[in-house]
């Protein structure tokens, strides 16, 4: 594995950009060569990035194999080893990377201001509007909500909810724009308010786990405990059925606000600790 990263870095300090325009079709059929054969190995092992590595001996400013090179070491959270290869993805292909590199800088890194430049920068710059099935300003909105600039969160995750509303009606809001929307709320203590959202989005995705705790977090606060407790008992039973945030990322890692069952248990045991007095 030493042996990977240590000829990528070589790569990445030493290619020369000026052969970008100097590949032959031989070198594109060894680079592809190099990459099918990587697929013999396991997405996670050294042997698939030595091939990768090989791979872009041949072709150095191939913005993919850079981009699968990074990959797989997100997922096994190694960013800063798999970062430098994003960022020559992104150098690279920056019509198509860069608001991947933006999301996973969101998701995966919790690089929250950095994910906020890439978002604006592509906003501004390409025609995209959205990266992995959401609006660019979900993500700008988690950004601040993560920053705790909630004015500016509630600006942008509302805007998705009414752009969706606007457009094609309640029963295509997504329904995680509904949970954060409510999370907004509830951190500004406006509980009320954030009840009605969480309800929104537990009517799209009736498990919703997350959303029934927040949901009981409002209710506690508002002295409706009973009522707390039955969220709180409908939180754990979806959450141990498997019902959570869904998000192809979230197999990952957690979302913003997910909930861990320990949280929950934990508010069950107040509350029915609080019931027997």
């Amino acid at each position: 594995m030493r042996y990977t990263f240590t000829l990528a870095f070589i790569l990445l300090m030493l290619h020369d950009d000026s052969r970008a325009q100097q590949y032959t079709k031989a070198d594109s059929l060894k680079a592809k060569s190099y990459w099918d054969n990587s697929w013999n190995f396991t997405l996670y092992s050294a042997k698939h990035q030595l091939y990768l590595d090989s791979a872009l001996m041949v072709i150095p400013t191939h913005a993919y194999y850079w981009q699968q090179k990074s990959m797989p070491l997100y997922k096994a959270k190694k960013y800063e080893l798999g970062k430098p290869f994003l960022d020559n993805a992104v150098k690279y292909d920056a019509a198509k990377w860069l608001e991947y590199r933006a999301y996973m800088r969101c998701i995966f890194e919790k690089n929250y201001k950095g994910a906020l430049e890439d978002f604006y920068v592509v906003k501004n710059k390409y025609n995209n509007i959205y990266v992995m099935d959401h609006p660019y300003d979900f993500y700008i909105g988690l950004c601040h909500l993560q920053l705790n600039r909630f004015d500016s969160s509630k600006a942008y995750i509302k805007g998705c909810v009414e752009d969706r509303l606007k457009k094609y009606g309640a029963d295509w809001v997504h329904p995680n724009h509904w949970f954060y929307l409510g999370i907004i709320e509830y951190e500004q203590e406006h509980y009320t308010n954030a009840i009605e959202a969480f309800d929104k989005a537990i009517k799209l995705h009736p498990k919703f786990s997350d959303a029934y705790y927040y949901k009981g977090m409002c209710q506690y606060e508002l002295h409706d405990n009973t009522a707390s407790l039955a969220s709180m008992q409908s939180a754990i039973q979806y959450l141990n059925e498997g019902y959570s945030i869904r998000e192809d990322g979230a197999l990952y890692e957690l979302f913003p606000y997910q909930i861990h069952s320990s949280k929950v248990n934990a508010m069950i045991r107040s509350l029915e600790k609080t019931k027997q007095h």
